[in-house]
């Protein structure tokens, strides 16, 4: 028996009428559970995608997708030479140093420990036309506070605060034995400029400045910086091949002693690595909804191998052996699958596309969010996941009817009442 035929009978098996109605509720229940079962979990799937896409812009809004760090000690040198390498690569489309640091803000009632960072000019300017500013965040000589950090050490805009370095504790411990330390212990002192709102971190404790200044409040040399930021397209899903790229040039300069590729979500793996953890996690739980569906398939074709016994036993007679209805009824099994999860696919993809462009399923209170609807964003691999995930639990529940279904059409039994 060729293919084509056996995909026939199983084709006839599936849709076409059985004489128990039963047969027909049950594999009706089927596809429906597998179709909701898949829409639901790719529907909540790029729900949570979308939460990841907004994190990920919110924090490029300061942050750069990769990062260039020293492999060893905190600062590293970087030439004209370096960044023209940097630059030259495939994918990136500016690569800048940056001064990064923690320092000790000394507020008016407390002292906060915050996180200093020195952007380059291009940078600065990239982050005002981002948050759509008419102003600049700061000048040369002054900072720019955290929402929550001004909250908490009573900062505003115009106000004079002390910005140091915890080195500068450490000086001022050996200026005790070492009194020509003294001269270096000054304590900067800067105005805020002004106080931005971009994300919980950075709002919490960064203190943004430009890179002259914040190497000063660091007490870095002149030629010396925390690293390089390097950004590529504003499109996340060239990311992965950015950080091959800039982790390749290492290895084929044989830089590995020299520097190390951070990206982002390194970076800030506590946040990335809940929110992956989430995903995959809603991704197990929803596909026991799909399971559960896809199970009720083993009695549904175990019944329909009982009602067309007669029928498999005139197929064995015109030579069709075991393989061929194990074939028989996976491919049945795969059949009914490949519907519910076409189906629910794009019943899915339809859903996400219209929330995605007119939002229409809004967040529970919309003025504590900076966004007013849920976030999509639809991923190829996940539904190549999914409907690989769910074809292959069909295939598996099919495995028991076949063989159910060859026992049956070998039965001595049944041959004996044929004749």
């Amino acid at each position: 028996m060729r293919f084509s035929p056996g995909l026939w009978i199983a084709q006839r098996y599936s849709f076409a009428r059985k004489r128990f109605r039963v047969i027909n509720i049950i594999s009706t229940i089927s596809l429906i559970g597998i179709i909701l079962g898949v829409s639901t979990l790719l529907i909540v799937m790029s729900v949570l995608n979308g939460f990841q896409q907004l994190a990920w812009d919110l924090f490029v809004t300061v942050e750069s997708p990769a990062q260039v760090l020293p492999a060893k000690g905190k600062l590293m040198e970087v030439p004209d030479s370096l960044l023209a390498r940097v630059t030259a690569l495939k994918g990136v489309t500016s690569a800048e140093p940056f001064a990064e640091g923690p320092a000790i803000l000394s507020g008016k009632e407390s002292g906060e420990l915050v996180m200093v960072k020195g952007i380059t000019r291009n940078a600065h300017e990239r982050l005002v036309r981002q948050a759509d500013r008419d102003v600049p965040y700061f000048g040369s000589e002054t900072v720019s506070v955290g929402e929550m950090l001004a909250y908490k050490a009573s900062l505003a805009p115009a106000q004079q605060v002390k910005i140091f370095s915890p080195e500068l504790i450490s000086l001022g411990l050996q200026s005790l034995s070492q009194p020509y330390l003294l001269p270096a212990l000054t304590f900067p002192v800067v105005q805020v400029e002004s106080v931005f709102s971009l994300q919980r971190i950075f709002n919490d404790h960064y203190v943004l400045t430009s890179r002259e200044m914040a190497r000063k409040i660091l007490l870095q040399k002149e030629n010396l910086y925390s690293g390089i930021d390097v950004r590529g397209s504003d499109d996340r899903s060239t990311h992965a091949a950015l950080i091959r790229n800039l982790r390749s040039w290492i290895q084929e300069n044989e830089l590995e002693d020299a520097y190390v590729i951070r990206p982002l979500e390194e970076k800030y793996r506590d946040i990335f690595g809940v929110m992956e953890m989430e995903k995959w996690v809603s991704f197990s739980v929803l596909m026991l909804v799909i399971i559960v569906a896809a199970m009720s398939l083993t009695g549904s074709l175990t019944m329909t191998a009982i009602d067309k016994r007669k029928e498999l036993f005139y197929l064995r007679c015109l030579g069709l052996e075991k393989p061929q209805f194990l074939m028989i009824f996976i491919m049945e099994g795969g059949m009914i699958g490949l519907a519910g999860t076409l189906i629910g696919a794009v019943a899915a993809w339809v859903i996400c596309f219209i929330q995605k462009s007119y939002g229409i399923v809004e967040l529970p209170s919309k003025s504590a969010f900076i966004i007013e609807a849920y976030p999509v964003s639809m991923q190829v691999s996940d539904f190549l996941i999914v409907s690989g995930a769910t074809m292959t639990v069909s295939l598996l529940v099919s495995l028991y009817p076949a063989f159910k279904a060859a026992g049956i059409a070998s039965s001595k039994s049944l041959a004996d009442k044929a004749n």
